[in-house]
C-alpha cells in the first residue's frame, strides 16, 4: 500500500470506485450530487484539489494497493504561521476496509505532514459511532481531545464528531 498525489487522470477510476462503494460510504459522507459520481465530476473535483495543493492549503492523495486506487486521503486546511496545522480526511473502499490499509495510509500521510511539510499538528474528526475510524486514528497515536456538537452535515444531518489530534512532538 502506498499513497500518491492525485492526478486528473485518476478521475475515471475514482468515479467507478465511488459508484461501487456508494452505499458503503454514504453514512459517513456529506451529501454528494449525482455529478460527483461521474468521471467528469471527479475530474473537476481533483482539479480543484490540485489548485488548492498548488496554493499550499491541501495535499490530496489517492491510496493505492496492487496498482489500483482503493481510497483517498487528504490533508486540508493547512495553516502556516504559529499554527502549523492541517485537517485529515480519508476513506477506503469496502474491499480494503478492515485490512490495515487506512491505518497505513494515515501513518504515511502524517509522516509527510511532519517530516516534509514541517507541520506541528494534524487533526481529524470522526462520527461518534464510527469506531473503525477511531481505531485507525488511535493506532496512529492520535489522541481524542473533545466532542464537537453538530460539527459536520453528514448524509443530510448535522452530526456530532469526536475530535482527535496528533502533534509532531508527541512521544512515540
Amino acid at each position: 500500500m502506498t499513497t500518491r498525489l492525485v492526478a486528473p487522470g485518476d478521475a475515471p477510476e475514482l468515479a467507478a470506485l465511488l459508484v461501487a462503494n456508494r452505499d458503503f460510504l454514504t453514512p459517513w459522507e456529506p451529501f454528494r450530487s449525482e455529478e460527483y459520481f461521474t468521471a467528469e465530476g471527479q475530474r473537476a473535483y481533483l482539479e480543484d484539489m490540485l489548485r488548492q495543493h498548488d496554493a499550499g492549503s491541501h495535499v490530496p492523495h489517492v491510496i493505492v494497493e496492487d496498482d489500483r486506487i482503493v481510497g483517498r486521503i487528504t490533508l486540508s486546511g493547512i495553516v502556516r504561521g504559529p499554527f502549523q496545522s492541517a485537517s485529515l480526511g480519508y476513506w477506503v473502499a469496502k474491499a480494503a476496509n478492515g485490512r490495515g490499509v487506512a491505518s497505513a495510509a494515515v501513518a504515511g500521510i502524517t509522516r509527510l505532514a511532519f517530516r516534509e511539510l514541517g507541520l506541528h499538528r494534524v487533526q481529524a474528526e470522526t462520527l461518534v459511532h464510527n469506531v473503525a475510524s477511531q481505531k485507525v486514528l488511535e493506532r496512529n497515536r492520535f489522541r481524542r481531545y473533545g466532542l464537537a456538537p453538530r460539527y459536520l452535515k453528514i448524509n443530510g444531518d448535522w452530526r456530532d464528531h469526536i475530535m482527535f489530534q496528533l502533534l509532531s512532538d508527541d512521544p512515540e
